[in-house]
């Protein structure tokens, strides 16, 4: 990248330029004939099929649960309750692993910032586990192709009759779960299960007055109040798994001694000083998560309905990181929530918390338009017409955008913060997406794929193209917002 404002390290314009070159050819995606053709068929549809089939009456052994990049948490995560009530039931021990993929790390575009943050994650949680005697084996697949194939092995060498997982609702994820599902469904001895964990309402189960899902938020919505002002069991969490016995460690000392894998060389900070930045503005593990819920309570909550949108006042929770990498289980803050707000349902009470918890739900509405419109987990706009938008050859514009020096004060203030804090406030994230599309023209995929070029400095922080491609997203769909306060981070 060019010299970004505040920053050393400056690349040269050869450099810049063939940065925006790499770009332009890192626009991946599918055509709109196929995007119609997964939309058709969706693999969620497929796996919720094909789980009928696996969640099998088979005796029990060793359980396991496969926690994702967004589940590392012990408290309220409906998979590994599952799992631990599994093992205790049939008598057997509770295990569980953890697949590190550093080439998903570069398919997804996952910053430095997000990478050393989910990794710090499970560094805590593989340590609270292990005072349990519960093994969080860390199992690297070199290949994206072949990460089922190391699950399966790992459930044969470690006698597991029980598989259990939290749902994820992008493509690539319910494809690869389907694909595991089906190499389970080829055994006799093993039963798999994958739960409903991101959300209070299973995502595509919310319909209209027709019996179709829901498509428009308003409605959605009213419903999901609605729905948990009737049924208030829906934010019951459920409590961490019990521990093994201590013969655990003896018998399975060699899934104890697993470490916690460094970052990828692509994923690198600039330096140990900007790592312990971010660190320090982004701290690790549920604790941490849900202390920062509970001073958002204390400061901010009740004034959130006036000032969301001010983002010089910084109004927001900061909980994006820890919602988008399930550190911290939504369930839980919404309790935790209801109880601030005095047991009212969330459409009454204090005006910051009906304000707050409407961003939560639009949280809960997105995944709800991932699973019945799984082309926008693909590089695509929802409404695919906009596929077809003849987007202007602007490499200047971009590299003014991606420096933070468009001379528009707002616009530049939303990108420095981005590259201070690996993070942007909500009302500077639609405009400053929104400059890049409208103002100069630039296909919003390119602001995504930033983040894999763009290198970290010795006081800068970085840009996360998942996250980004979701925010570039909200130029063609309103409702894009991949969590509370649409953090970069995630």
């Amino acid at each position: 990248m060019a010299q970004i404002a505040g920053k050393k390290h400056a690349r040269s314009d050869s450099q810049t330029h063939d940065d925006y070159v790499q770009v332009q050819n890192q626009l991946r995606h599918p055509s709109t004939k196929r995007a119609k053709q997964i939309d058709a068929d969706p693999p969620y549809d497929q796996l919720e099929a094909i789980l009928k089939k696996t969640r099998r009456n088979v005796k029990t052994r060793n359980v396991l649960h496969w926690f994702r990049s967004k589940d590392i948490r012990q408290e309220d995560n409906k998979g590994l309750h599952a799992a631990s009530q599994k093992a205790k039931e049939g008598g057997g021990s509770l295990i569980s692993m953890y697949l590190f993929s550093p080439k998903d790390m570069e398919w997804h575009g996952t910053s430095p910032a997000r990478s050393d943050f989910i990794l710090e994650c499970l560094r805590i949680l593989k340590g609270q586990l292990e005072e349990k005697n519960i093994p969080v084996a860390i199992i690297t697949a070199e290949e994206r192709g072949n990460k089922t194939d190391k699950v399966m092995q790992f459930a044969k060498e470690n006698d597991v009759s029980h598989i259990f997982a939290n749902m994820e609702y992008e493509v690539d994820e319910l494809r690869r779960d389907v694909d595991l599902a089906k190499k389970v469904q080829k055994e006799d001895d093993i039963s798999l299960d994958v739960l409903h964990d991101q959300t209070v309402i299973v995502p595509g189960s919310l319909c209209t007055g027709a019996g179709g899902p829901h498509k428009v938020f308003t409605r959605y919505y009213n419903d999901w109040l609605a729905i948990t002002k009737k049924k208030p069991k829906l934010i019951d969490t459920c409590p961490p798994p019990e521990g093994n016995d201590k013969s655990m460690k003896q018998a399975h000392q060699k899934l104890f001694d697993t470490t916690i894998p460094g970052l990828p060389e692509s994923k690198q900070f600039g330096s140990d000083k900007e790592r312990d930045q971010i660190r320090k503005l982004w701290p690790a593990g549920n604790k941490a998560g849900m202390q920062r819920h509970a001073d958002f309570l204390k400061h901010k909550i009740t004034k959130y309905a006036d000032n969301r949108s001010e983002a010089a006042l910084d109004p927001s929770s900061r909980l994006s990181p820890y919602f988008s990498s399930g550190i911290v289980s939504v369930r839980e803050i919404l309790r935790n929530t209801q109880k601030f707000n005095g047991g009212k349902d969330f459409a009454s009470g204090d005006a910051g918390v009906v304000s707050w918890v409407r961003e939560i739900v639009f949280r809960e509405f997105y995944r709800q338009v991932t699973v019945i419109t799984p082309h926008t987990s693909m590089n695509l706009p929802q409404n695919l017409k906009f596929d077809f938008v003849h987007w202007e050859d602007d490499e200047e514009g971009w590299k003014k955008w991606c420096e933070g020096r468009t001379g528009i004060p707002f616009i530049d203030a939303g990108i420095r913060q981005l590259n201070a804090e690996a993070y942007m406030h909500n009302r500077l994230r639609m405009n400053t997406a929104s400059y890049l599309r409208a103002n100069y023209l630039i296909d919003y995929r390119i602001g995504q794929q930033w983040e894999m070029l763009a290198q970290s400095s010795e006081e800068g922080g970085d840009f996360d193209g998942n996250a980004a491609e979701h925010v570039m997203a909200h130029l063609t769909d309103e409702h894009a917002r991949l969590d509370v306060n649409a953090a970069l981070f995630a």
